[in-house]
């Protein structure tokens, strides 16, 4: 129950004014002893005045984001615009030792009307596989796309991706389609993984479409040489390399912004992609690690460092909020833990 400013005032006149204990006029009134002695504490402090109702202070949340986080937050949009909201999250968890969330850096961002629609469209896909790998080098996509070179025509570009790291194992840049292009490819993807040179208790399983290079006896021959087994996907059906397939469309929609007139400078734009993508782009379905830190075996220790950072921003988060003295912590970085390792 509310009183107003007078009814408070009759009360501390009535309880002055009374032969019996204070606790015992209070329990008559029904007003509990301690909303009387605050509002007693109160009338000798200011008097009547002090009795008046005063505007409740809006609620302080202890883990508000502070302005200076939400500025740097637009700073370092600006400055790499190509990131996306989730992308960009996790860059300054990584590199800034400063948890904030994908949500807050969106509702952020949308505020500066930073956010901005796709520029292109995202294809219908199950939400996930039914066999998954669990290893890396257990299964290895492969496919060709096309790109053209301004003089020269069309060049095809042979890949193999680590199915379960997503890690851009091999790749080469061929003017055909044909077996010894695959075998190519693949001679650079077992040299990288170090499998004919260690002894392996599982070859890598070989996963592609029903293209006429796939199905050659050429390249049947080359993959039983080498103890490799052979799976291909069902024909019409190329979600079944749907990883690989989402590769090349993520590759285009940024190596096909520039014109090329020589193939040496398709190669080099690509290199400089596959770098990016294998050591810095981080992927959703990959609790937002990247391809490198899965294939080399960091991922548990970056996300346990990541958890690390959250709780210390949260800490100096709530006792920013609440004035508090902050704590000397050192900023933890998960990129530290990349560093060390490549």
């Amino acid at each position: 129950m509310r009183y107003t400013q007078a009814e408070k005032m009759e009360i501390i006149r009535v309880v002055e004014g009374s032969a019996l204990p204070v606790a015992h006029t209070l329990r008559e009134l029904g007003v509990p002893k301690s909303t009387f002695y605050r509002w007693y504490a109160l009338y000798e402090q200011y008097g009547y005045e002090g009795l008046a109702d005063r505007p409740s202070h809006a609620k302080r949340f202890w883990n508000k984001i502070p302005e200076s986080e939400r500025d740097h937050v637009v700073k370092v949009a600006l400055e790499m615009p190509e990131l996306s909201t989730r992308e960009l999250a996790w860059h300054i968890t990584d590199t800034h030792g400063a948890y904030i969330s994908e949500s807050s850096v969106y509702r952020i961002l949308k505020g500066y009307d930073l956010i901005q629609s796709p520029n292109y469209i995202v294809m219908s896909a199950a939400d996930e596989f039914k066999h998954k790998t669990r290893r890396v080098h257990e299964l290895w996509q492969t496919d060709f796309t096309y790109l053209k070179i301004i003089g020269w025509g069309w060049y095809y570009l042979s890949t193999i991706l680590d199915d379960y790291s997503r890690y851009i194992v091999a790749w080469k840049l061929c003017t055909g389609m044909g077996a010894e292009d695959v075998k190519d490819t693949l001679d650079l993807a077992r040299e990288k993984a170090g499998i004919d040179t260690v002894k392996v208790r599982h070859r890598p399983r070989l996963l592609s479409d029903n293209g006429s290079c796939y199905i050659s006896n050429e390249l049947a021959q080359y993959l039983e040489e080498n103890d490799m087994q052979h799976t291909r996907g069902a024909p019409y059906h190329p979600m079944t390399q749907g990883k690989i397939e989402r590769y090349h469309r993520t590759m285009k929609n940024i190596v096909c912004l520039e014109n090329y007139y020589l193939p040496g400078e398709l190669e080099a734009q690509i290199e400089s992609f596959v770098a990016h993508y294998n050591n810095q782009r981080v992927h959703e379905s990959l609790d937002n690690l990247t391809p490198s830190d899965v294939y080399n075996g960091r991922g548990a220790e970056i996300l346990t460092m990541r958890q690390l950072v959250k709780e210390q921003t949260l800490r100096r988060r709530r006792r920013e909020n609440l004035g508090l003295k902050p704590l000397n912590e050192e900023p933890l970085k998960p990129q530290m833990l990349r560093e060390c390792v490549s």
